[in-house]
């Protein structure tokens, strides 16, 4: 029997503005909002990334605690991830401002991107010395990280991270297939990818743009998790014709597992997955 799906949502991202999708969440109210109506669908991570008034992404520490705590407080019980993207900033420090809050305002784990890659407009740029120096500060933090997954090297850098002792089992993978630079939505492309994890290795599946349904579906039948939101795709279908919303997204996924018979995994049930104490 397979374990329950682990529903991971990526409500905003670092890209989507109001042009784009009316629907994207930017403020705290609005992000907290979305996510607690998609943990009431099922989802049981949430995926966090920060705007500022203006709706431009942001590392401001106060930003981020701000959003965790209405998170927590809409959505209690539920893991939170926050992004320590290098889209936009090289600063190691910068890019971690998320990991220093408090109480609730900390988060339970922290993305962690395992090789510079180029997006279809944009790179994002992870030195070694950058993924390193993040990974030290997550275990010092008692955070855990969601290991973001592009291509094949990326693999070999968790193992790099595992012989220098900077990562504990189990391990946290998100597989991103469809960027025009890396792994695609192709069986054989994630097979190789998971054929390389380590053991004791939970990992999801996420699309990104029109490739998100066909990685929806992969990770149904075969992942222990699937990623979905509109950080990663802001369409409904693949003409481009429907805008998609954050529960439009998880009620798919959530319609997929259902046809296979899959039971939907409880917040308790991914934290004792991922070893993650519960929170109060």
């Amino acid at each position: 029997m397979k374990s329950p799906l682990i529903l991971n949502l990526a409500p905003t991202g670092m890209v989507p503005t109001r042009s784009m999708s009316p629907h994207v969440p930017l403020s705290p109210a609005e992000i907290a909002d979305d996510c607690a109506r998609c943990v009431d669908l099922g989802v049981s991570m949430l995926h966090l990334h920060a705007r500022d008034d203006d709706g431009v992404p942001t590392t401001d520490g106060a930003v981020f605690a701000d959003i965790i705590r209405a998170v927590r407080r809409r959505a209690p019980g539920a893991v939170i991830t926050a992004t320590t993207s290098g889209r936009n900033v090289g600063d190691v420090l910068q890019r971690a401002t998320a990991l220093f809050g408090e109480d609730d305002a900390k988060p339970d784990m922290a993305s962690l991107t395992l090789s510079s890659l180029n997006f279809a407009r944009s790179a994002s740029v992870n030195s070694p010395d950058t993924i390193f120096r993040l990974a030290e500060l997550m275990m010092e933090r008692g955070i855990r990280p969601e290991l973001e997954v592009f291509d094949l090297g990326m693999v070999n850098m968790a193992h790099i991270l595992i012989d220098k002792g900077l990562i504990k089992p189990p391990y946290y993978f998100n597989l991103l297939l469809g960027n025009p630079s890396s792994a695609q939505a192709r069986l054989l492309h994630l097979g190789t990818l998971v054929a390389d994890l380590p053991e004791q290795s939970v990992w999801s599946t996420a699309g990104l743009g029109r490739f998100q349904t066909t990685a929806s579906a992969l990770g149904v039948t075969l992942a222990d998790g699937v990623r979905t939101g509109l950080e990663d795709n802001l369409w409904f279908d693949d003409e481009r014709s429907q805008p998609a919303t954050n529960p439009m997204l998880v009620q798919r996924v959530r319609a997929m597992a259902e046809a296979q018979g899959r039971a939907i995994a409880s917040t308790a049930q991914t934290r004792a997955r991922l070893g993650l104490a519960a929170h109060e």
